[in-house]
């Protein structure tokens, strides 16, 4: 489909989602976003719904200012995603004792590594660059500086919620690695911080909603705000990066004699801010929910954990700052899906995935999740698939 246009204040929202469809509160939401003095375009993803302040699957284009609530409390959150030289027929017919061993690789939930893990020693990554980034963390907040060696420790590990990690089949039979996750618990913390401070700048008195507090250019505000994003967006694509190579690491222990190869790594933010130029404007375009989709851009769409995922490509379609959507997206919130299904409905809808099927992970059922044949569907326009990803591993947080 294209975009269909709804009536907004000082801009146009363009959806990609059917407006009928969409949760009363998310379209407020929208409407909310669409007032702002600084807006220069808004852009709705198929997966959208209702968020902090802003909606996730929205992508916010604004003209010297730019709101921490429009990024998504887990800066950096994305994916990455490569295809090996595996096959279906060299995987065991028990997927548990593979599912262990990357388990016991990379920590899940709120684990951590026991001492931070040094990246020299890692395939793929070297030991350039860490100092310089690690020495950055001197200038983030005052707020969050005592964190530090706990995020050294979290670099590499999963998080818990949405987050997970997969071994995929694609429809040829060939074998792909696919995680999702982000900054971990600094980055949400730096998020919060500066919403809070934000909220007392003295031109966001009045807003039709106080998370859509922003900040504005050449302002010392934006600048601490800028570096400390910035920092967290480079710390969301370590972790995906250490984690893959992680991965890398079990499954060649694990296939020693197919000596695996791997292709080039996808990986893509999908709650960030970039700065991007359209139609002779230099913008600050926040994505949350949303990943960039330019022309050639690879990109990951993922389903819910029993269904599937795609690798797309994008058509580079200005109408939605070349964006698309992030994944399959909520259609009820973690609490309604506890009450309404059961570990019984889990094991159902999860059947022939290597998973967790417990009540810790009832929120996390498919069912809890729109169509993702639906969603892609929807963002023709946006993305066209490169491949299409069924999960026989799933591990969560």
């Amino acid at each position: 489909m294209s975009y269909v246009e709804v009536p907004g204040a000082k801009v146009p929202i363009r959806m990609w989602a059917d407006p009928a469809s969409v949760e009363d509160a998310a379209m407020q939401q929208l409407r909310n976003v669409a007032t702002l003095p600084w807006i220069k375009g808004l852009a709705v993803m198929p997966d959208v719904h209702f968020g902090k302040g802003a909606t996730v699957g929205s992508v916010i284009a604004m003209h010297g200012a730019v709101c921490p609530a429009a990024v998504g409390v887990d800066i950096g959150c994305g994916m990455s995603a490569v295809k090996t030289s595996l096959t279906a027929n060299d995987l065991p017919g028990d997927l548990s004792g593979l599912r262990s061993k990357i388990e016991q690789a990379i920590p899940v939930g709120r684990g951590m590594h026991d001492e931070p893990v040094d990246p020299s020693g890692l395939y793929g990554l070297g030991a350039s660059g860490w100092d310089d980034f690690w020495g950055r963390f001197d200038g983030v907040a005052e707020a969050v500086k005592f964190r530090q060696e706990r995020a050294t420790k979290q670099m590499g590990t999963l998080g818990s919620g949405n987050h997970f990690i997969e071994f995929c089949l694609d429809e040829s039979g060939s074998v792909w690695l696919m995680l999702h996750s982000g900054s971990r618990n600094i980055g949400k913390e730096l998020a919060d911080f500066h919403i809070g401070e934000a909220q007392k700048l003295l031109h966001n008195q009045g807003l039709v909603d106080r998370d859509l507090a922003v900040f504005l250019a050449d302002t010392e505000p934006m600048r601490d705000y800028r570096n400390d994003l910035f920092w967290a967006q480079e710390y969301a694509k370590h972790n995906r990066a250490v984690m893959m190579a992680l991965f890398q690491n079990v499954v060649r222990k694990e296939f020693k004699k197919a000596k695996v190869t791997f292709e080039p790594v996808i990986s893509c933010h999908h709650n960030y801010v970039s700065e991007e130029r359209y139609e002779g404007m230099d913008l600050l375009v926040t994505r949350k929910g949303a990943i960039r989709a330019g022309s050639g851009d690879f990109g990951i769409i993922p389903g819910s954990m029993g269904t599937g995922s795609y690798i797309v490509k994008g058509l580079g379609n200005a109408k939605s700052f070349n964006s698309a959507s992030h994944g399959a997206g909520r259609k009820m919130s973690r609490n309604a899906a506890k009450k309404r299904f059961s570990v019984k409905d889990l094991a159902d809808q999860t059947r022939g995935v290597e998973c967790r099927k417990d009540s810790g992970v009832v929120d996390e059922i498919p069912g809890a999740y729109k169509p993702i044949e639906k969603v892609i569907d929807q963002q023709r326009d946006l993305v066209e698939v490169v491949a299409k990803l069924k999960q026989v591993i799933c591990v969560k947080g």
